[in-house]
């Protein structure tokens, strides 16, 4: 056997590449601290705050490499550019060209927001913004506040704030707004570079990129008031935490405050009025859908040109009229796969006036008519042989396929509130109600008794009805249901049903009763909310008293809007009216409700500022839970016990 000894150079470099390759997946040491030094500015062309610029091209340049988030959404210049700006992130600088001509004498910022950050840790810069003239002079007034959505009072994210510095309505429909801002994720915003003088302010979703409100279906906000942004010297007071637990020192830092810094805006859809058809369809044979931009007090017209229209139908529509449903009554119409005709009705023209408008349409069912003979010969053939099977095990069997029952949707619980009722919905339009085939009965004691009781169909609810009863907590009811109590217009009859239902006793729940202050003489409905927002219950008012009767034990808060027109519904505002959406309050805290219990409240919804009523654990909020570098640095020097890096 010959004996080799290893290549004294091979080994070296194998180990070398090792003991490489093992440094290279350490990364940063077990131990080691973070970094948490932002991004800093060193220098940028022009200088920043420079006067009399001519040039569309900035460089700004940085002391480490950098990345920009989303610039196209987060960084904005003022005033608006109608052509997009160029932002690219280079290495340890950025460049922004703007497109748009630069206008004389006017100060320009390019609002970065929190874009910037460093390239590892992704530690952010903050709120940098670039400043220059084309004048002689630098503006440094700022306006600041939020917007908030009408409806829910939550923050709106990305949406565009304006100033103008002319004062008519006319102004935000036909001018580019002078000084723009984007709002953050909590719905603030900074407007920022603004000259003295007197200004109105908007928010606008802007859809088509003109800054000015050119469309309906643009979220928007607005009020009367003007303001004159001025400043004052004040001082801030910034924490310094030792660790993750423990405050280190509290230190009070004087600044330039700028006024306003607490403007409130609401922000809202208007409703749409213009009147044209959407589309139609044919989803199902046995009807069809016409959907329109809006609704309309009086329905279209229909002239069939392959079929007589004359009572051919049962309209339904849904509650603001701009959905139709058309019922086919007869089966023969059902079974064809196409109808053609003309539908006339209303709709708007260039000028927004409604005049009458002829279409012809052609509409095909979705599952043709030889698909659906084949599916029934299916089940025909399927509960055939189930028969067969029966027969030849000499069990009972039926000799006929029975007809199709018709399916009813029973909201029949085995319990229920004592103010709560018990619905049925149908699949198809009803032929008849056979209310002698219903029965209700009360159990008092030991002994069953008749119920009486309402049947009716429910206000603005398609083919859903509702019984009413006097209900009794703490009792038992049942309900029994013949045979072809329900029969729909194609002559599918519903099975008999019998089913219990207890009403829960009122030591079970707790009621709220609520001193609404201020309210005394104001039409308002309040509503009790889970933390999603949901509505759980709610009631109307007028003399500035609400009591919401059996809730359930659980968390729960509060929200009221004034319900301006009486109608029980929250309504949208209109720009060209002045008139802003029905005011919405939220009791500013969480409410628990306790079995067996009376909660009394008293609520003024105008005594905390709109802007801060919503509880933080409602709705879309949720807590920052990105922990800073600094903060991680804390945290491991508590868990070591020693001092954490000094910031440079």
């Amino acid at each position: 056997m010959t004996y080799h000894r290893p290549h004294t150079g091979l080994l070296v470099f194998v180990m070398a590449v090792v003991l490489f390759t093992a440094c290279a997946k350490m990364g940063r040491p077990d131990g080691g601290w973070f970094d948490e030094t932002p991004p800093h500015v060193i220098g940028s062309t022009p200088a920043d705050k420079s006067c009399g610029v001519k040039s569309r091209k900035v460089e700004i340049l940085f002391d480490e490499f950098i990345k920009i988030d989303n610039p196209s959404e987060k960084v904005v210049v003022s005033p608006p550019q109608l052509e997009q700006p160029e932002i690219k992130g280079q290495g340890k600088r950025i460049v922004v060209e703007l497109q748009d001509t630069l206008k004389d004498n006017i100060t320009y910022t390019i609002d970065f927001s929190d874009a910037i950050s460093d390239n590892n840790e992704g530690n952010p810069l903050g709120n940098y913004t670039y400043t220059f003239s084309t004048g002689d002079h630098i503006d440094t007034l700022e306006v600041a506040g939020h917007v908030l959505k009408a409806d829910n009072l939550e923050p709106v994210k990305g949406i565009l704030v304006g100033l103008y510095d002319d004062l008519a309505d006319s102004a935000f429909k036909t001018k580019p707004m002078l000084r723009v801002s984007r709002t953050d994720e909590d719905g603030r915003f900074v407007i920022k570079g603004v000259a003295e003088g007197s200004y109105r302010i908007y928010a606008l979703q802007d859809a088509d990129g003109n800054y000015m409100l050119s469309q309906k279906s643009e979220m928007l906000a607005f009020n009367n008031n003007t303001y004159q942004p001025t400043f004052k010297p004040d001082m801030r007071q910034d924490t310094i935490w030792r660790d993750s637990l423990h405050i280190a020192s509290i230190e009070r830092t004087p600044y330039t405050h700028f006024l306003p810094d607490n403007i409130t805006l609401l922000a809202f859809t208007e409703e749409l009025s213009d009147r044209y058809l959407l589309k139609a369809e044919r989803s199902e044979a046995e009807y069809f859908t016409l959907y329109f931009s809006h609704g309309d007090t009086s329905l279209p017209e229909i002239h069939g040109l392959d079929f007589d229209e004359k009572d051919a139908f049962i309209t339904e529509t849904s509650p603001r009229q701009d959905t139709i449903y058309y019922w086919l009554r007869d089966t023969a119409l059902v079974n064809r796969d196409t109808l053609r005709f003309e539908l006339s009705y209303l709709a708007t023209d260039t000028t927004g006036i409604l005049t009458p408008q002829t279409d012809t349409l052609e509409l095909f069912s979705r599952k043709p008519y030889a698909r659906r003979l084949k599916d029934k010969q299916e089940k025909y053939d399927k509960w055939k042989k189930k028969q067969e099977r029966l027969m030849k095990k000499g069990k009972p069997y039926q000799e006929e396929m029975p007809p199709e029952p018709l399916n009813v949707e029973y909201g029949v619980p085995s319990s229920i509130d004592p103010d709560q009722n018990l619905t049925f919905a149908f699949p198809y339009p009803l032929e008849r109600i056979d209310t002698a085939a219903i029965h209700l009965y009360e159990r008092i004691d030991t002994m069953w008794y008749r119920k009486p009781f309402l049947f009716g169909e429910m206000a603005g609810k398609n083919r859903k009805y509702t019984m009413v009863a006097e209900w009794v907590a703490g009792n038992e009811y049942s309900l029994e249901i013949d045979s072809m109590a329900f029969t729909d217009i194609y002559g599918r009859m519903s099975s008999p049903k019998k089913t219990g239902v207890k009403v829960r006793r009122t030591e079970e729940y707790c009621n709220l009763v609520l001193t609404l202050q201020g309210m005394a003489d104001t039409s308002v409905v309040v509503q009790l909310l889970s933390s999603g927002d949901k509505v759980i219950k709610e009631v109307f008012t007028t003399n500035g008293e609400a009591t919401i009767y059996y809730v359930k034990p659980g968390e729960y808060y509060l929200r009221m809007f004034v319900d301006s027109n009486g109608n029980g519904i929250w309504d949208t505002g209109c720009y060209d009216e002045g008139r802003q959406a029905e005011a919405v309050y939220y009791y500013p805290e969480k409410l628990e409700c306790r079995e067996n219990w009376e909660l009394r409240e008293s609520w003024n919804p105008t005594s905390k500022d709109i802007s801060r009523q919503k509880p933080s654990g409602m709705g879309n909020k949720k807590g920052n839970n990105k922990k800073t570098m600094s903060f991680r640095n804390a945290e491991r020097a508590r868990k070591l016990g020693v001092a954490p890096p000094e910031r440079r």
